[in-house]
């Protein structure tokens, strides 16, 4: 009977662990990788917390090229993968395809929206975030000047050019902001040769605070803030201690939670379709303050931006958002 007992008792914690693998979510990365120190790693830190908090394996993948994209998605759900999230706008095309193909996956995209039964759409006011960050940008710069390097030109970036020129303008009318991208295809993403070049000839020109919204090309902006004596500005993941006391402040963009909530929803039944747009007030976005940038920020910079955040929220200053528009008038 006790071996009986034993037997009964191994079979369903196997059975168990069985039910557990039989949940399987995954990962599509864009170009740049899941270790790129921004966006993509983002998205990494929540399947991770994800999988800590609940014991679960998830599967990832690497893109390597645009024509992956489709190939990566169709493999996952072929597979039994779902949910299946897609990092980054320029999956898009390959995942309306594929979710058409089958219907019963879920799927989720962040920073763009598919318009169909089976996929969450998660978009974010990037525009809300930078405007904070481009008010220390502009408390902390010393010369009035300062800069944005942004990675593919495409109108999310500019997005965040957009709100970040504006915070500065409403902090110091006579600041001068210089603004480049990177390049116009998905090889802007993982520049950060081309990264250090921007940002250096933004410094020649009198910079000397720069933030980049550009994933791993970003890196060398901020290598080339660090080495020229300026101070960078982080994005999307917390930078801050990639160059400690030489990064102002990252603009946290919450890829994280966006990734860990959709697993999460999916594995307790409340998974939803649709889109959903995180700002300040949702907490999509903020700004970091750590160990690693706290010697920059004085108290009277700590007490604008509390003002300010709250003003956004409260919807006492509107920040422009360039993408209904497609124009930025600062």
């Amino acid at each position: 009977m006790k071996r009986f007992i034993l037997g009964v008792a191994a079979a369903a914690l196997l059975s168990g662990t069985a039910l557990a693998q039989e949940f399987q979510p995954a990962v599509v990365y864009d170009l740049g990788g899941k270790f790129d120190k921004s966006f993509n790693e983002a998205a990494y830190t929540g399947a991770e917390k994800f999988k800590a908090d609940t014991g679960i394996e998830y599967r990832d993948f690497e893109i390597q090229n645009d024509s992956q994209r489709e190939q990566a998605l169709r493999n996952f759900a072929r597979r039994g993968a779902n949910p299946v999230v897609a990092i980054g706008f320029s999956h898009a095309n390959a995942l309306e395809k594929v979710a058409k193909e089958f219907p019963d996956t879920k799927f989720a995209i962040v920073d763009m929206v598919v318009d169909l039964p089976n996929v969450r759409s998660i978009l974010f006011k990037e525009h809300e975030g930078s405007y904070i960050v481009g008010k220390l940008a502009a408390m902390a710069s010393k010369t009035g000047k300062v800069g944005f390097v942004g990675g593919m030109d495409v109108p999310l970036i500019r997005k965040f050019a957009c709100g970040y020129k504006q915070g500065v303008k409403e902090t110091n009318a006579d600041a001068e902001v210089f603004e480049n991208m990177t390049g116009s295809t998905g090889a802007a993403w993982n520049d950060p040769v081309k990264g250090g070049e921007l940002a250096k000839s933004q410094i020649d020109r009198g910079a000397d605070v720069i933030y980049h919204a550009a994933g791993g090309t970003g890196l060398g902006v901020l290598q080339a803030a660090a080495d020229s004596g300026a101070l960078g500005i982080g994005v999307d993941s917390n930078q801050n201690g990639v160059h400690p006391g030489k990064v102002l402040t990252s603009m946290l963009k919450r890829v994280d939670v966006a990734v860990a909530s959709t697993f999460t929803d999916a594995k307790d039944g409340n998974w939803t379709s649709g889109f959903y747009t995180l700002g300040l007030a949702e907490g999509g976005v903020d700004w970091a303050l750590d160990e690693n940038n706290e010697p920059l920020i004085t108290d009277e910079m700590k007490a604008a931006v509390d003002q300010t955040r709250a003003d956004i929220v409260s919807g006492k200053i509107a920040v422009h958002d360039y993408m209904a528009t497609e124009d930025c008038p600062y």
